[in-house]
């Protein structure tokens, strides 16, 4: 399509236009806001795949080397099986905040689409140059994270082998498999962008004068189709959790069941985000006061459903999934100790917290990935809110009012988003304790099928609080500067 607005470079002499052109950066995109967070999400999921190959991998060597147990195929299996399902639950959550970052990019990028779409461009090219960005960003954060992840795979297993005296134990850490999950989560990138573009074919010419447009609570509860495909979604794997959990009482295997239902529960939950959010954002709220800048953050989160809805679910994600892994294996243990009157084995009790220790280290990635997404997500609404911002200025509210308010709204969303996920972490780790664990016997009947109490961990909830305030800290610093350097006549003149 020919260029109808003449550049800066254009009206410069030819030596002139030359030199500008060459100063011109080759993906000038890339330097907008949220382009570098989602590079960075697409780098830890794709170093979190490389990590956990090799470590996968190099257990495997020494499983081999072993004379008592090299020749077990069953470990080889598990270890494969667990570490493609870590890497899956990793892409998961990075594919969801890489579609809400992108469908909030969009939502900045209004005014300049309807200008293209009103001299002639169409929504669809719009859409596919989305998708060749997020594209793109995969690549770019794939290729980073799996050079990364290559290089801590070989520190580790140098110091491994060094640690535990496996001088004689040969490994090599480049391997191609490593590619795969770099592939994967380039390709998860692009869709997650194309996914996140859908508002693209909504812009419509006579938006080009207003600004940055945010679907409002109005619009988004009329939106049948996607809520209905939500509350679908819902029920579906409502249904699969509960006959996880009969066919546990018969078999071990209803835990497979339980997991589908979770998938699918949780997607519903996520695409249904804007319907389960604001509720739970409006009790929250009540808690901030009566004060001027407690209601005005409180409106802002809510008088925008779908913006909020986007920063919260990816937390949600994080504090569901360490909180469900915390609850399972926690009540594993308790019934284990059920089972030995009241004592577990030694031996048990130690395997069973190391591998609590280690799930929980790998899934923690998950809520690194979520609380990425969330800074990111914070910085990029507070510069697409400038002139809402810079209203403020001009209406007298100081410096400090202004502060305050984008800290109460990112302490808004993260406890919210952090007590949604402690319940669900909870109702989903019990599901899946109690699909696992039914049809085992203990006591004091000693006899199956078995209700099974779900047993809370008490520090991995007060961590996960802690880690809460912490985040809403850090994720509030950037925005909240960019926010009292806004002036009040620039902002306006935007």
């Amino acid at each position: 399509m020919t260029a109808l607005v003449e550049t800066p470079a254009e009206r410069m002499p030819g030596p002139a236009a030359s030199t500008a052109l060459r100063r011109t950066p080759p993906l000038p995109w890339l330097r907008e806001r949220g382009m570098g967070g989602s590079i960075l999400v697409a780098a830890i999921s794709s170093a979190f795949g490389a990590i956990l190959l090799s470590a996968t991998g190099f257990i495997g060597a020494m499983l081999k080397a072993n004379p008592y147990i090299g020749d077990s195929e069953t470990l080889a299996v598990v270890l494969v099986i667990m570490s493609f399902l870590l890497i899956g639950v990793a892409v998961y959550v990075a594919s969801i905040v890489t579609a809400n970052t992108f469908a909030t990019v969009i939502a900045g990028r209004t005014r300049r689409i309807a200008l293209l779409r009103l001299i002639g461009a169409s929504a669809r090219s719009q859409r596919e140059e989305v998708g060749r960005q997020g594209l793109v960003v995969g690549v770019i954060g794939a290729g980073i994270g799996l050079a990364g992840g290559t290089l801590v795979s070989w520190a580790g297993v140098v110091l491994a082998t060094r640690l535990l005296g496996l001088d004689g134990l040969d490994y090599a850490v480049v391997q191609p498999v490593l590619v795969i999950p770099a592939v994967v989560v380039a390709l998860t990138t692009w869709a997650a962008a194309w996914a996140g573009s859908r508002r693209v074919l909504t812009v419509t010419p006579l938006q080009a004068l207003g600004g940055s447009v945010e679907a409002s609570h109005d619009a988004v509860a009329r939106r049948g189709g996607r809520n209905g495909v939500a509350i679908t979604l819902f029920a579906i794997g409502a249904a699969l959790l509960a006959g996880g959990i009969v066919l546990g009482l018969l078999s071990p295997l209803g835990v497979v069941v339980a997991f589908f239902g979770g998938v699918f529960s949780f997607t519903g939950l996520a695409l249904g985000a804007t319907l389960v959010m604001p509720p739970v954002l409006r009790l929250v709220g009540r808690l901030f006061g009566r004060s001027a800048t407690a209601r005005l953050a409180a409106e802002n989160a809510l008088r925008y459903p779908e913006r909020s809805s986007r920063m919260a679910i990816g937390v949600v994600m994080g504090v569901t999934l360490v909180t469900m892994f915390a609850v399972a294996l926690e009540t594993v243990k308790a019934v284990m100790i059920a089972s030995g009157d009241g004592e577990a084995p030694a031996e048990m009790t130690t395997l069973v917290d190391t591998f609590a220790a280690i799930m929980m280290g790998l899934v923690a990635v998950a809520a690194v990935i979520a609380a990425v997404g969330l800074v990111n997500l914070l910085t990029i609404g507070v510069v697409q809110r400038r002139r809402e911002l810079g209203l403020l200025r001009a209406l007298g509210v100081s410096t400090g009012q202004v502060r305050r308010v984008v800290l109460l709204e990112a302490a808004h969303i993260t406890i919210a988003a952090t007590v949604t996920g402690l319940v669900l972490g909870i109702a989903y780790g019990w599901a899946g304790a109690q699909s696992l664990l039914g049809s085992v016997a203990v006591p004091p009947s000693w006899s199956s099928p078995t209700l099974v109490a779900p047993a809370v961990p008490w520090l991995p909830v007060v961590i996960i609080v802690a880690a809460t305030a912490v985040l809403t800290l850090v994720a509030a610093v950037v925005p909240t500067r960019l926010a009292t350097r806004v002036a009040p006549v620039e902002a306006l003149a935007d």
